[in-house]
């Protein structure tokens, strides 16, 4: 079983080869998910690989954003460089450029967990299209794990320690929406770490602890996973190391089948590095939130009274050399260094250096007394120039000639009062699977309107649906029902005229603006959808303890949450999508499709939406502004960098 290790610049890259990684994942300065990390410029990555090779190491590049239809050549130029320089295999978010490095180059291509690989016929998908491994989404348990396993021989890599995204990755637009940071693009500023309310709570309610997999080794391997992963490109080489080293002997004493796989030693180690909490992960939990803070804290070793500058703490887990943090809830008092010997009674001596007002404390330990000469032993590193030069890699984009469309109007609907509302307006029905879909279905028909069922945002199992049209939100989805006539959800990322798999209809990513839409259109024959009404979608999540409300942000925005019929929580943006200024503009790009989200909204709201767009009634904007609450053109205007 393979050991994967997380670089984000050359001392992470050293450290990760001394604590006995097989293999490493790194990006370029371009097109990474983590473009705030250090990362390699293209002489770096070359010598980076160089270095890897000479300690059998296998080097994964990340080439794992989104990609607009304007950037497709310059990151398959970039994808063929990593051909030359020696790289193991390229990580790809994007299908679009996944089919281009498929079609064009001779390399392994793995599909990031981006993708939302979450269900046996994704990882089926994945497969037929000549991916080689599929990293899974966080969210599955070992039993889901083992039921993809089942039906597939891709390689499958699973997350077994870090931080865990609130939302399935690859489908959080809360940084995108809010700030016009991507998570998508690189650019996440984690507002999952951030306080909020939600009813009689607050804190950071979307902040989950980080996976600690080391139970679920022994279930892995007996599965077959063939990697484990170690989540923490913007973290430490200190942290890349210990995690390495430590999760090798775990993966050592499993194989050996011994039933100690961790020392209480290595798991101080571990929790000292870097530390918000640990969990077993979905891996093995149905919970997996810390939402007392967000920041890592060390090992937490209790509380202590500081009387005079002193503390007597009761702990076996420090030593002269160690470091301590005292916290007062939120606030990060000071910290500082151990100079005493434990006593023999299991009790440590504390003495500050500088004043700190008597009262309790929460004590953590953030430096353990091994770092400092490990830090030493990794020191600095330097890589000698080896020169890269890029090859122009030129996609064939022509002119399609599409022109002027009279775009229908679609609606997204979730109960039959708000689709009786909309009804008279509307070209196409997508209605949310539930159990008044059949009548929906029925009336639908005798009405002589298209309705087409809108399958689950998440679905480990793909359900079971007997429709000829279906809108899939999925890739699991989309391959089981490949057959069928498939529109596909914006969820499905359509970020450029090269996106598979090959749809009846493609609802554009709502991260593109003007120029994107456009460049996509001018490029395809394919129809097109573009979102102009709606909350849109700002996370999915597993998380069973967040309550249906407002979450409420320190701003004072209000995000409706509400748990769909599969017991995923789906959080909503504060403000509605709202482009009718723009529908004439649409139509000269030649949009087939506009849709309109008017699910779990009032059917007169839905109504009035509906009459409006139907009839381009600019003058009753402001009626249908004031019905609605806050709008926004969202990404249309300014995109995302």
């Amino acid at each position: 079983m393979e050991l994967l290790a997380p670089v984000g610049g050359k001392e992470t890259l050293k450290a990760a080869i001394m604590g006995g990684a097989d293999a490493v994942y790194l990006a370029g300065k371009d097109f990474g998910a983590r473009r705030m990390a250090q990362n390699f410029t293209d002489d770096e990555l070359k010598a980076a690989m160089a270095y890897a090779h000479q300690n059998k190491v296998k080097v994964y590049v990340a080439v794992n954003t989104l990609i607009k239809q304007s950037e497709l050549s310059s990151a398959l130029s970039f994808a063929d460089a990593l051909v030359s320089m020696g790289a193991d295999a390229i990580i790809v978010q994007d299908r679009g450029l996944m089919r281009c490095i498929l079609d064009n180059l001779d390399i392994p291509v793995h599909a990031s967990t981006q993708m939302g690989i979450h269900d046996p016929y994704a990882a089926l998908w994945a497969e037929k299209e000549g991916l080689q491994r599929a990293i899974l989404s966080r969210e599955l348990s070992l039993a889901q794990i083992e039921a993809v396993k089942q039906r597939t021989q891709i390689g499958l890599e699973v997350f077994i320690h870090g931080a865990l995204c609130y939302c399935f990755s690859g489908g959080c637009l809360f940084s995108s929406m809010l700030g016009g940071r991507s998570g998508n693009r690189g650019l996440c500023a984690q507002p999952c770490r951030k306080r909020y309310k939600l009813g009689d709570r607050e804190g950071y309610l979307l902040s989950p602890a980080d996976t600690f997999g080391v139970d679920s080794v022994p279930e892995l391997m007996r599965i077959g996973v063939v990697s484990l992963k170690i989540e923490g490109r913007m973290r430490s080489p200190m942290y890349v190391y210990y995690a390495s080293k430590i999760y090798r002997s775990v993966i050592d004493r499993a194989a050996k089948g011994e039933k100690e796989l961790i020392t209480e030693r290595e798991r101080d180690l571990l929790e000292t590095v870097f530390n918000r909490g640990f969990s077993r992960g979905y891996l093995m939990d149905e919970s997996v939130m810390q939402t007392a803070y967000a920041e890592s804290r060390g090992q937490p070793l209790g509380q202590g009274n500081m009387v005079a500058g002193s503390m007597t703490l009761r702990t076996e887990r420090l030593a002269r050399g160690d470091g301590i943090t005292l916290y007062q809830g939120d606030q990060k008092v000071g910290g500082f260094e151990v100079r005493s010997d434990p006593r023999k009674s299991g009790e440590v001596l504390l003495r500050s250096p500088f004043p700190i007002p008597d009262g309790l404390y929460q004590v953590y330990k953030t430096k353990d007394r091994e770092f400092e000469d490990l830090q030493g032993r990794i020191g600095t590193m330097e890589f000698k120039p080896s020169p890269v030069r890029r090859r122009e890699v030129e996609l064939p984009m022509r002119d399609r000639g599409r022109r002027h469309r009279d775009p229908e109007l679609s609606f997204y609907v979730s109960s039959l009062k708000t689709m009786e509302a909309v009804l008279p307006f509307a070209d196409r029905i997508y209605y949310e699977m539930s159990p008044s879909l059949d009548k929906a279905m029925a009336f639908c028909s005798e009405q002589g309107v298209e309705i087409v069922p809108l399958l689950p945002r998440i679905s480990p199992e793909v359900p079971e649906i007997e429709s000829d049209q279906i809108m899939a939100c999925t890739l699991g989805q989309a391959e089981r029902y490949r057959e069928r006539q498939l529109y596909g959800h914006s969820s499905l990322n359509c970020f450029n005229s090269f996106t598979v798999p090959e749809l009846h209809q493609y609802t554009l990513s709502v991260e593109l603006d003007r120029e994107d839409i456009a460049d996509i259109a001018r490029s395809t024959e394919a129809r097109i959808e573009v979102m102009v009404f709606g909350r849109a979608e700002l996370m999915v999540t597993k998380d069973p303890c967040i309550k249906e409300g407002s979450l409420i942000d320190e701003l004072g925005a209000r995000f409706q949450v509400y748990r769909d019929h599969q017991g995923y929580a789906h959080i909503l943006n504060s403000a509605d999508t709202f482009l009718l200024d723009h529908l004439v503009e649409l139509e000269r790009i030649g949009v087939d499709s506009l849709g309109l989200d008017v699910r779990r909204r009032h059917p007169d709201l839905a109504g009035l939406a509906a009459e409006v767009f139907s009839q381009r009634d600019l003058r009753r904007k402001s009626a249908l502004r004031k019905k609605c609450g806050p709008i926004t053109s969202a990404h249309f205007e300014r995109g995302v960098p």
